[in-house]
């Protein structure tokens, strides 16, 4: 963390599950959880893994939240905010199968009628979560936006193509998407569709 301003402030953190559907335990220490940061000044934040209650055979994913706690203000009639940023924090066990680098390449894209609609099911055979900052299916002259953002291990999801009548079988359709490093970059990929 980083306090790039002259004013000091605290900043709390904690790490949760990534879904709220689960009562999943959470088996990380996050130190500190509760810091003051003084202008101009820097704070590391050390996440700690148990060791244990987490797939040895896939990843697994959790949100590290970093809130921003302002300082009283001294004038009255003041509306002060917390600024809470969520960030995405990966486990990945060691000695996984597979390249974390190939695995969006290797995403499996076919046509599937979903409730009647025309539809896009993709799936994942790898041991790695694919975050996506955008998926565009291609027709002829045709783009067709996928609300896709993440596919989780050995998994698939689909999705009904708006907008798309019907898709004509054979023509040049494809599938165009950026998917999200390592790093945090946007990597582009192009993929064919199988029927």
């Amino acid at each position: 963390m980083l306090n790039d301003e002259s004013t000091s402030f605290m900043v709390q953190s904690w790490i949760e599950p990534f879904s709220t559907s689960t009562d999943q335990d959470v088996p990380f220490a996050l130190t500190p959880p509760l810091k003051r940061l003084n202008g101009n000044a820097r704070q590391q934040l050390r996440v700690l893994y148990q060791g244990a209650g987490l797939p040895a055979d896939r990843e697994s994913v959790f949100w590290l939240s970093v809130q921003e706690v302002p300082q009283k203000s001294k004038d009255e009639n003041i509306l002060q905010i917390a600024v809470r940023q969520r960030i995405k924090l990966f486990y990945r066990p060691a000695d996984l199968p597979g390249d974390v680098g190939q695995a969006p390449s290797r995403l499996q894209w076919r046509m599937v009628p979903k409730d009647g609609k025309p539809g896009l099911e993709v799936r994942n055979d790898s041991a790695f979560h694919i975050s996506f900052s955008s998926v565009n299916l291609k027709s002829g002259s045709n783009n067709y936006p996928i609300p896709a953002e993440m596919l989780p291990p050995y998994s698939s999801q689909s999705f009904v193509i708006e907008g798309a009548a019907s898709l004509a079988p054979g023509g040049a359709t494809k599938i165009e998407f950026e998917s999200i490093d390592d790093d945090g970059l946007a990597v582009q990929h192009s993929s064919n569709i199988s029927s």
